[in-house]
């Protein structure tokens, strides 16, 4: 029979200790807006708007739906012809980091990988195991699991080095996307200024109505200046730019793995991430200095005798 008192918890259970040593992964935070991205094009725009105000002009001499019909319509069929639709699928989602920067800052990045560097350096690059399956970012998480199953240091260098160039050839080619439509938006404002010219010169009898239509004809021409220099080509550059950042923070990830495979002390591996923190990445190994002397020339061994200089002839 079923015993009907209720059970009383362990008090030899293990619970999960809050304080328990090693170290904490960074929280994966979502990022915060990037005010200088939101206050450039606000700048922009109040800047050249009212100007536009100040000398007398009115927001519906600029607000044509036909001249951003034939602006963005035909700068976007543009890009679909050149661009493959994956590479503009990813510009799209990468449209994002322009206005949003990650809040998890180098330092802390840093400091994450320090603790990681003295567990190991306690109990062994193999206590590491748990917790590499809990860093929330994915570059370290595979770089640790590497260097915990005892991948050769070349080898991790290798994997990650390759991952780091293939993720900067998309990010470059998603950025030549918004780089392309701010070469074709300038061509299709001609394009639609002309198109309303034709329309005017069918009006040449009034010239109330012509005047009129050639400054509605030339509002394409200003929709397509602004999306290629307000829009375009400062969001591919953004772009970039954040690609570089994040590249700067796996070569930062990737030093300290290899500091933590190689043994090195903490405090070395500190010093050679805080060069990361201070605006460079950290100096690198220099390749073999070549000798001074001709291609041709041997150097002696170590140890052996200097081959004495042959004595002049006497005359």
């Amino acid at each position: 029979m079923a015993d009907p008192t209720p059970k009383t918890p362990d008090p030899k259970a293990k619970a999960p200790d809050p304080k328990a040593k090693g170290a904490k992964p960074a929280k994966a935070g979502g990022g915060k807006p990037d005010l200088a991205t939101l206050a450039g094009m606000g700048l922009a725009a109040s800047g050249i708007l009212g100007g536009m105000m100040l000398e007398g002009g009115s927001l519906k001499e600029i607000l044509q739906p036909t001249a951003g019909m034939i602006v963005f319509g035909g700068t976007i069929g543009a890009v679909l012809i050149t661009t493959p639709i994956g590479v503009i699928m990813r510009a799209l989602r990468l449209v994002m980091t322009a206005f949003v920067e990650k809040s998890q800052t180098l330092e802390a990045i840093i400091e994450e990988v320090i603790g990681y560097a003295s567990k190991a350096r306690k109990s062994g690059i193999v206590s590491l195991e748990q917790d590499a399956n809990q860093v929330q970012d994915p570059f370290l998480r595979k770089a640790l699991n590497l260097a915990v199953d005892g991948t050769d240091l070349q080898e991790i260098r290798k994997m990650m080095e390759l991952e780091m160039t293939v993720e900067e050839q998309q990010v470059e080619g998603a950025a030549k996307v918004f780089e392309a439509a701010g070469g074709y938006s300038p061509t299709m404002g001609i394009i639609g200024a002309v198109l309303g010219l034709i329309q005017v010169m069918k009006n040449l009898a009034n010239i109330d109505e012509v005047g009129r239509g050639i400054a509605t004809a030339f509002v394409a021409t200003i929709y397509g200046l602004v999306a290629a220099n307000l829009i375009f080509l400062p969001l591919g550059t953004k772009i970039k730019a954040r690609a570089q950042g994040g590249l700067q923070v796996k070569e930062l990830i990737l030093e300290g793995v290899s500091g933590i495979v190689e043994g090195l002390n903490p405090k070395l591996i500190r010093l050679k991430l805080e060069a990361y923190g201070q605006g460079g990445p950290a100096p690198k190994k220099p390749k073999a200095a070549k000798a001074a002397a001709a291609p041709g020339a041997a150097k002696p061994a170590a140890g052996a005798a200097p081959v004495p200089k042959p004595a002049p002839a006497k005359g």
